[in-house]
């Protein structure tokens, strides 16, 4: 079992940047693939990033790519997500989540995701 907090987001204008934090408590941080997905008011959740146990791999999907940056820090227990250049269609909450399945290199979809934090608001006005 491992608990989820994401932290850092909040109200931004168009062009600018936030940096969400997801920390963990409970089982040891490096079994888990790490993944941020956002969900828009009306809308499915959708994957925006995931990275590998060690930080070795990362996957965007294309709306974000160039634009945010995820890394880990293991001896922290926490996830990051740098966003740049943000837009208004970034709005949404953000949720971040952990896949305890050891076979997994990195993974995609909602229902991979053992685990998923409380989710923070992301607002972008144009």
């Amino acid at each position: 079992q491992v608990q989820l907090v994401e932290s850092g987001g909040g109200l931004v204008q168009a062009g600018g940047s936030l940096r969400l934090s997801c920390a963990a408590s409970g089982r040891t941080f490096s079994n888990y693939v790490m993944g941020w997905f956002r969900q828009a008011p009306g809308k499915e959740r959708e994957f925006v990033v995931a990275i590998s146990r060690h930080g070795n791999w990362a996957d965007y999907a294309d709306s974000v790519k160039g634009r945010f940056t995820i890394s880990r820090d293991n001896a922290k227990n926490t996830v990051y997500l740098q966003m740049n250049s943000l837009q208004p269609e970034d709005t949404a909450v953000y949720y971040c989540a952990a896949d305890a399945d050891p076979r997994s290199r990195l993974s995609y979809t909602v229902r991979e995701y053992d685990y998923w934090g409380q989710g923070t608001q992301v607002t972008v006005s144009s």
